[in-house]
């Protein structure tokens, strides 16, 4: 192991004001030992190098300061500095340029080969599903039929050497980096996928709840059937159970179709014909709020009408091929389909349904203009749009993304219409129990009579859980237990980030917590002249 000693070096590090940056020191380099040396950083900061004794050491970004702000005592550049680092930077870039300096791609393929001159693809492959991607992300396409093409080239169909590695991966580098260099939401995957495994399993032994039967076609289901698909805003992406499995999303279409309504026509049309308040009744009630408007779009009576205001004057044809372009962009381009079953079904025993229909109509809550009985077709068909866990989870990371669909980055929804959606999830989107759910979970998230629950961790991921049984609110056993595991382990409750409250994992922190105690907490015992270079480096850059 490498090993400091209290050399001039640390004696600078040390002395100097606690904020001041450490690309002032190297500046001023000629106050340092001679036996540290430096070498010129590419213009962009992707690497450059501080050898310690003939070895390099890696710096952060360029320009990046690994502590806050410059306080009284920090030393500024003189012009002359700045000149020396702008020819420096341009040396540096003719290097590059000269094959001197290792590229980004270059970088990968080492920190992949480990001292080999060639690698098997599927190392790579296997190395990039270790950060959470997919060979079939979209934003891989061009590296993945790269590969394709460059493997049928070689003689054995299986190894790349560095030159046709980088051929493979330069144009998708810049997410092939930061997947490699752990700066995904979820650093360190592959330890958070196994909690999800864990949590999964423990849901999968329990028993209880049943089958919703008031639509024949639901009845249909295994009640045996469970399964928990992710995906985070960065796209990676875990999956455990029968995840593939097609169901409806019933009631889990309200808040996407409220977000369209919102997207399309603003906050202020849309709650002049629908509220915002907790009903504190069951979702398929005839009732009103004091206005004679629906309480929340996340009720029946609610979704019935945000569905009339969806291109309102279309035909109902036009105005379902409109959603479900929505939801394949918010989904990307993953599966959704329809069950034309399940839309019969529903409509032959929608009797409740079609009374708040006739009610919202007699009470003039529809626009002008409204046929309420083909709004009432839609408000079916819509909740018989088929979704997998998988697809349903992309659904739920382009809400936690603020509209931006992760796996292809193409804006889907407005912010204003996403910060709505998730506020409205949060108060009434889990039916009676959606009090409960926010004090215990306190995230925003929809349950369906299908068994689905779509829960929103914002900025950080989408999840779908789904399994059939449910119980007497209509929530998923499995599926709120658990969502509630899943905030006791990590800290994503909304309010579990508030000053001196009891500690979770962090699963967006590589290490967690313990790597911060690991840092700033040294044994005393472990002085200066002894400190691994390795605890130092992250002392001073993470």
């Amino acid at each position: 192991m490498l090993q400091f000693r209290a050399s001039i070096v640390l004696k600078e590090l040390i002395q100097t004001s606690p904020k001041r940056s450490f690309s002032d020191i190297i500046r001023h380099k000629k106050t340092l030992s001679n036996a540290y040396c430096f070498s010129a950083a590419y213009r962009d900061g992707r690497i450059s190098k501080l050898k310690i004794h003939g070895r390099p050491f890696i710096q952060p970004l360029a320009g990046r300061r690994f502590l806050c702000t410059k306080t009284d005592g920090a030393i500024e550049p003189t012009e002359q500095v700045k000149k020396d680092e702008t020819v420096q930077e341009a040396t540096a870039d003719k290097r590059r340029k000269a094959g001197i300096l290792p590229s980004l791609e270059d970088l990968l393929f080492y920190s992949i080969a480990e001292g080999q001159e060639r690698i098997p693809a599927h190392k790579f492959i296997t190395a990039l599903k270790a950060t959470g991607l997919r060979t079939g992300d979209p934003r891989l396409k061009e590296c993945m039929d790269m590969l394709k093409v460059t493997l049928k080239s070689t003689t054995d169909g299986v190894m790349l050497d560095r030159h046709l590695f980088k051929k493979c991966v330069q144009s998708n580098i810049v997410l092939l980096t930061q997947a490699f260099r752990k700066k995904f939401v979820i650093p360190d995957f592959q330890t958070f996928a196994s909690h999800i495994d864990t949590l999964y399993e423990k849901g999968r032994k329990l028993s209880g709840g049943l089958v919703a039967d008031y639509i024949p076609q639901l009845a249909k289901f295994s009640p045996d059937l469970w399964a928990v698909s992710l995906c985070t805003v960065d796209g990676q992406r875990h999956t455990v159970g029968d995840t593939k499995v097609p169901f409806c999303l019933q009631s889990c279409v309200k808040p996407l179709k409220y977000a369209i309504a919102v997207h399309d026509h603003g906050t202020e049309y849309v709650h002049q014909f629908i509220g915002k308040e907790p009903s504190g009744l069951r979702f398929n009630k005839l009732f009103l709020d004091e206005d004679d408007k629906p309480h929340n779009p996340m009720v029946n009576a609610g979704a019935i009408v945000c569905t009339s205001l969806i291109k309102h004057g279309a035909g109902n044809a036009e105005k379902f091929d409109y959603v479900m372009n929505f939801l394949k962009k918010m989904a990307g381009n993953e599966y959704v389909g329809f069950s034309n079953a399940t839309f019969q079904s529903e409509r032959e025993s929608g009797d409740r349904n079609f009374a708040i229909g006739y009610y919202l109509k007699e009470k003039k809550c529809f626009p002008d203009g409204t046929d309420m009985t083909a709004v009432l077709d839609l408000y079916f068909q819509l909740c018989s749009i088929e979704v997998t866990c998988e697809s349903a989870s992309v659904m739920a990371a382009t809400l936690a993304n603020g509209g931006f669909c992760p796996i292809t980055g193409e804006r889907v929804l407005s912010p204003e219409s996403v910060r709505n959606t998730l506020s409205l999830m949060h108060s009434c989107g889990m039916y009676d129990f959606s009090g409960q759910f926010a004090f215990h979970v306190g995230l925003p998230a929809k349950s369906g009579v299908a068994g689905g629950i779509l829960l929103v961790v914002p900025n950080v991921m989408g999840i779908m859980c789904w399994s059939p049984p449910l119980d007497k609110l209509g929530n998923s056993v499995r599926g709120i237990q658990f969502c509630t595991d899943l905030v006791s382990l990590f800290n994503f409750h909304n309010y579990d980030n508030l000053r001196h409250f009891a500690k979770k994992l962090d699963p967006r922190r590589e290490g967690g917590d313990q790597r911060v105690s690991a840092l700033f907490h040294l044994p005393a015992s472990l002085a200066l002249d002894t400190c691994p270079i390795e605890v130092l480096h992250h002392v001073m850059y993470e």
